[in-house]
């Protein structure tokens, strides 16, 4: 039995981590493939890792299947049922009926997102049944005259979850999708009212801002300055100088790179990236990234991370956060006394993109101000081509980011 653990503190990188030094040896050793089989709720209480599931749900805003296949990398492609928690027949077929249509909304959609749906709709469906001792969430739906009493009995639902979630964000999460449910099966005709079409009024739910830190420019230079090997500072460069997530970036394959084209880029395809099909602009780090290329012998598998031991050919997310987990203490950076994960080098781009499209702006305003214009969108729109305004941003981006890292990047 493993000794105390505090799950609260651990973010998903940490948690991620702790699943491969510590959960999977203990699958290993109860006999458990740990690299493909997910572990069931069961296995995790009998071997002392309960609290896993409840740091996960109220830390998080996840649910452990979604943490094990999205997070660890598990199960992903091994077909298994759902156990909606339910006995009602005709709920069960409107709900998965429901989730074959987000499903097939096409690429907009995210391959996560009816995992994501089917989760909580379950905890929705449940909560439901238990408070009403009802399991028949679709019945009085079609009956004009049980709407009142069907209200109240998904408001009566909503009080628990109201008392058992710790976040408004996550009450008003799984508030939006058991009301886009409803909501479908009205638009399909197999309703005749959406209960919970007023809800969000009744209740003082109101989404926290996020309050994400990220690294700052001191100490993207310092972990810079502490990478002496090469694909060190490719992982710097990886995540803080292109705002690669870090899954991303430990299966970077050199087909993904377009460095000859007149705007070098990454390009991912559908199932690459969790948003979706897209690309990352490579602003900056391109002599870092051909020096990388250069550096492999004629048996490279293409990974710039590769990796002989692991089946996918290329190191783990978790590697990526132990290798910065020592660069930061090597560097001596820490972020709210804390040493910061992976993630807060991807945070540091978009923060500091988010400050060359402000700068933009206040520059244009100034512009607009010497026209007599009040608008400063007006200038843009009517001086400035989307061309000129996505070299603007990306010329500002590339100079920052050579301040941070204080190299002339030659990009």
């Amino acid at each position: 039995m493993p000794e105390q653990i505090h799950w609260s503190r651990k973010s998903l990188d940490e948690l991620e981590d702790f699943y491969w030094t510590e959960i999977a040896t203990a699958r290993e050793r109860d006999g458990h493939d740990p690299e493909t089989t997910i572990p069931t709720h069961e296995w995790l209480v009998d071997a002392g890792y309960s609290g896993l599931g409840y740091a996960l749900r109220e830390h998080h805003n996840t649910t452990p299947k979604q943490f094990f296949e999205e997070y660890v990398g598990l199960g992903v492609d091994e077909p298994h049922g759902f156990e909606w928690g339910i006995d009602h027949s005709r709920t069960v077929e409107l709900l998965e009926s429901y989730l074959r249509s987000i499903e097939q909304r096409g690429d907009t959609v995210a391959a996560s997102t009816a995992d994501t749906r089917r989760s909580r709709l379950a905890t929705w469906a449940r909560t439901y049944a238990e408070v009403n001792d009802r399991h028949d969430l679709v019945g009085a739906l079609t009956d004009a005259d049980s709407r009142a009493h069907e209200i109240d009995r998904c408001w009566a639902a909503l009080d628990v979850l109201d008392d058992e979630l710790s976040t408004a964000g996550s009450k008003l999460e799984y508030l939006r999708i058991a009301r886009d449910w409803y909501g479908y099966l009205v638009d399909r005709g197999r309703a005749q009212f959406n209960p919970l079409a007023t809800a969000a009024g009744q209740y003082g739910w109101e989404r926290d801002e996020p309050d994400n830190p990220a690294l700052d420019v001191a100490q993207v230079r310092a972990l810079h300055q502490a990478a002496d090997s090469l694909d060190d500072r490719l992982l710097v460069v990886g995540l803080a100088g292109w705002g690669l997530r870090p899954s991303e970036l430990a299966a970077l394959h050199v087909s993904q790179l377009h460095l000859d084209a007149a705007d070098p880029h990454i390009e991912f395809v559908d199932g690459e990236r969790k948003n979706g099909p897209g690309t990352v602009a490579l602003l900056f780090g391109l002599d870092t990234l051909r020096e990388r290329i250069d550096a492999f012998d004629e048996d490279w598998n293409g990974y710039l991370f590769p990796s002989n031991a692991a089946a996918s050919g290329h190191i783990a997310t978790s590697t990526v956060a132990r290798r910065f987990d020592s660069l930061c203490e090597e560097a001596g950076v820490t972020v709210r006394g804390e040493t910061p994960t992976p993630k807060y080098g991807r945070r540091f781009w978009y923060s500091t993109y988010s400050e060359v499209v402000a700068d933009l702006a206040e520059r244009t305003a100034e512009i607009a101000a010497d026209q007599g214009s009040d608008d400063p969108k007006t200038v843009l729109r009517n001086y400035t081509s989307e061309e000129k305004r996505r070299e603007l941003r990306r010329e500002e981006m590339r100079e920052r980011l050579a301040t941070a890292f204080e190299v002339d990047d030659g990009t």
